[in-house]
């Protein structure tokens, strides 16, 4: 008696410790997914699914007609639709059929939904359990080992890129597989909880060093809420929070009641939102504000938003009685990785965009990555674009991990979307620190700008996002690139193809190439007259070119450019 109540009561601890998230299990055909899954739900008293029984039990027939009938690519569209429901049920465990992860739909589906767990197996242990299986369509050969080895090495790299935990189920019994992967679970959870909660910070120290100057960025899930962060670096206990019409609502009266606890008055300024209100007159709202409510030189401004309002804000910061302190606190991907950094601030004219503004350094970023949650799936796809930047240009190692990790970036991992930020960041801040002018290897950080600043003109501010217009321009870049001989048809295959991943468009509106290069005359890159590119030697190594050959460059563009 008494051991039974000691082994409820842990099965009650384990269920408490892992919560009542789902549990997704994928792995080959014959790795256990079924049997674990069942001993698995039972101990964790949650329900149990099976993706193919499902698929049976909706069309009234076996697996095996299915194929027969429709064909793989039949089946695997009834998988997908499947899933889709399936991932919204609650506290359950599924077994994936094999080939589920050949879908990057299905991918992530599965990694936004629940811990995906990678049953991993030998191809000998597959075999020793399938060959009898008349009822796994993929596997009615003759040569079952071969067939084996050959789905194997297609899909083991899915699996993994996919999964948050992977586990051998190799030759030992389903009780002590349990064990050891719930052991796994925990271990795999604890570590989620911690990471999402550790902060880290870069410090970008500027050459000749400053300490006025130099600033630090921290990083990590929830550190808004550690207000001394800001407090502590306040000349005065008086702040002017800028936000706007869309994230105001969901921050700014959090931020304002922390800050008035500890004596720190605060004057809310709202604007409205939208690349298209990145103007004088918007800029003139900050302005009035700051003068209606009698702010002085020690009165500091903080940026809670994007990068439309950290742009705005820094520029009045820099222009408001010729500069006073300004903080920011970026709360998309995009101004987290790139536009709070680096102190590059102003504003759009009908003739280019950010042709006005001023460097201006803040006091201090504060990267949260928790506010990430309520960004919409577009926007997060549009910081993705920023953060492929800097492995193209300077990160090779980085470019290799973001397509391995980019499902769990569009997941929304806290522990993979920290350790993105801050590696873009860390990027950022040495370049920075060495060109803070951009007189130099900061042009770098331009890559695909060029071409994409010509987009945004052309369509108007805020119908493409600025991350949507980079991305088609760093397509155009590496295009440019191939035809100048420094990099192959694969680089541009594999820039592509990481692009097309994080949901974003390589393909550019359909100009005329006039246009296009009237429009990039207007580039603040562009001196004495000539147009200069930024354009890549390799993957990871990038350099500035102004000797492009004019019949390059308009073959580039109209590879790259579609009809809208």
């Amino acid at each position: 008696m008494d051991s039974n109540k000691k082994k409820i009561s842990f099965s009650k601890d384990v269920s408490r410790k892992l919560g009542n998230g789902n549990i997704f299990l994928v792995g080959m055909m014959g790795s256990g997914k079924t049997t674990v899954g069942k001993s698995l739900a039972h101990y964790l008293s949650k329900q149990f699914v099976d993706s193919d029984h499902e698929i049976q039990e909706r069309t009234g027939v076996k697996i095996p007609i299915i194929f027969e009938i429709e064909g793989e690519a039949g089946f695997r569209k009834r998988e997908t639709e499947v899933l889709r429901e399936l991932v919204t049920r609650k506290n359950i465990i599924l077994a994936t059929g094999g080939g589920a992860v050949l879908s990057q739909e299905n991918r992530a589906l599965l990694t936004q939904n629940g811990t995906v767990v990678y049953l991993r197996t030998s191809i000998n242990d597959l075999y020793r359990r399938t060959r009898y299986d008349k009822n796994r369509p993929l596997l009615q050969t003759k040569n079952l080992h071969k067939k084996l080895s050959e789905i194997y090495e297609q899909r083991d790299s899915l699996y993994q890129e996919t999964a948050h935990v992977i586990v051998g189920s190799g030759k030992q019994g389903v009780r002590n597989l349990v064990q050891k992967l719930i052991n796994k679970l925990i271990s795999y959870k604890s570590k989620y909880s911690d990471k999402n909660n550790i902060m880290q910070t870069i410090t970008v120290n500027f050459t000749p060093s400053s300490e006025k100057r130099s600033y630090p960025i921290h990083i990590g899930h929830g550190i808004r809420q550690q207000i001394d962060l800001i407090v502590s670096c306040l000349p005065q206990k008086r702040v002017a929070i800028v936000s706007n019409t869309t994230i105001a609502p969901l921050y700014l009266e959090q931020l304002r009641t922390a800050l008035e606890q500890r004596d720190v008055a605060c004057i809310p300024i709202i604007l409205p939102d939208g690349e298209e209100y990145k103007n004088w007159e918007t800029l003139n709202l900050i302005h009035d504000a700051l003068l209606q409510n009698h702010c002085e030189r020690n009165t500091t401004i903080l940026a809670l938003g994007g990068g439309v309002v950290g742009d705005l804000t820094g520029f009045a910061a820099a222009t408001y009685l010729r500069g006073v302190p300004f903080i920011q606190i970026p709360t998309t991907l995009l101004a987290q990785v790139d536009s709070s950094v680096g102190g590059k601030t102003g504003i759009n004219h009908t003739l280019g965009k950010n042709m006005i503004g001023a460097f201006y350094q803040p006091l201090m970023v504060l990267a949260d990555s928790e506010t990430l949650d309520t960004l919409p799936d577009r926007e997060l796809s549009a910081g993705l674009a920023e953060i492929i930047k800097y492995g193209l240009i300077r990160d090779p190692s980085f470019f290799d991990w973001l397509e391995q990790k980019m499902p769990r970036l569009l997941a929304r991992d806290p522990v993979i979307l920290n350790e993105a930020i801050r590696r873009s960041c860390e990027n950022k801040a040495e370049i920075v620190a060495a060109d803070e002018k951009e007189r130099g290897v900061r042009a770098l950080l331009n890559l695909g700008h060029t071409f994409g600043h010509a987009i945004e003109n052309e369509m108007g501010y805020g119908v493409w996002l600025h991350g949507e217009a980079v991305a088609a321009g760093t397509v155009m870049a590496a295009e440019l690139s191939r035809r100048m001989k420094l990099i192959n048809e694969a680089d541009v295959t594999r820039i592509r193809r990481v692009l097309l991943q994080a949901g974003l468009p390589v393909n550019a509106p359909k100009f005329e190439p006039e246009k296009y290069i009237q429009l990039m005359m207007m580039d603040k890159k562009v001196e004495s007259g000539k147009m200069r590119f930024i354009v890549l030697n390799r993957i990871g190594e990038a350099v500035m070119r102004s000797d492009i050959p004019p019949a390059l460059l308009i073959e580039a563009l109209e590879a790259c450019a579609i009809h809208e």
